[in-house]
């Protein structure tokens, strides 16, 4: 597996007892094998079996997620494309889910509403009766009020792909297109604008996506269907 999360369950046992003798063996991002040890804690036994399932779950939860990314990004290699998360992260585990993905090799995408614009059916649809058309009309409002964020703009199909260009969106979200459409769209953009696809892809079709010539592929999966590891903490006499 691909560790993450480590300091986090260092800290979980020196909350407890500061007095903790601790000795990290791997760190994150390390690819460590079946049996080998991650840390080495001595002290008294009250702190280590208090602490013992919280520091688990952390570890076993982010390094599930680390391992995952690791695999997509695998997926891909010697293509353009790279590998981003996305907001379907676990409630209050966003930063630390996040940070498993780039443990991983994975790069972070939007931590929230408050660092990019993203334009997805929604808002066009509350939209639909705008001038010349919803994404150049969402496209300039959000420009006009947010000059300093970048635009992204999801898009279905080839049309709307070209209306995002030329609305001058800054990336284009190739959202469930199959992957004719998927080439067609890279081809379409022809480098105006960056292209992310997104939408089930999976470890069986991600390297297809990616030889589209996509930018970016973004993978809700990395976060909220990564399989927890097997860890375990085990007593020494």
């Amino acid at each position: 597996m691909v560790l993450a999360g480590l300091p986090l369950a260092a800290q979980v046992f020196l909350q407890l007892d500061p007095q903790l003798d601790l000795e990290a063996l791997a760190e994150d991002g390390q690819q460590v094998r079946g049996g080998q040890v991650l840390l080495r804690i001595a002290g008294a036994a009250r702190a280590l079996l208090t602490g013992e399932r919280t520091a688990l779950n952390l570890v076993q939860r982010l390094s599930g997620v680390a391992t995952l990314t690791a695999a997509y990004v695998a997926a891909v290699a010697g293509t353009r494309a790279r590998i981003l998360d996305t907001r379907k992260t676990t409630p209050g585990l966003r930063r630390l889910e996040k940070y498993a993905v780039s443990c991983g090799g994975g790069r972070n995408h939007r931590s929230g509403l408050f660092d990019r614009i993203l334009i997805k059916d929604n808002h066009l649809a509350a939209l639909r009766h705008a001038q010349p058309n919803p994404i150049a009309a969402a496209v300039r409002r959000a420009r006009q009020r947010y000059p300093f964020l970048k635009i992204e703009v999801e898009a279905d199909n080839l049309r709307q792909v070209a209306q995002a260009v030329a609305a001058g969106a800054d990336i284009v979200l190739l959202d469930n297109m199959p992957l004719a459409t998927l080439r067609a769209a890279v081809a379409r953009v022809a480098g105006r604008a960056r292209t992310e696809a997104s939408g089930g892809i999976t470890l069986h079709t991600v390297r297809a996506v990616a030889e589209t010539g996509v930018d970016d592929i973004s993978v809700g999966a990395l976060t909220h269907s990564a399989r927890a590891m097997d860890l375990a903490l085990d007593f020494d006499a």
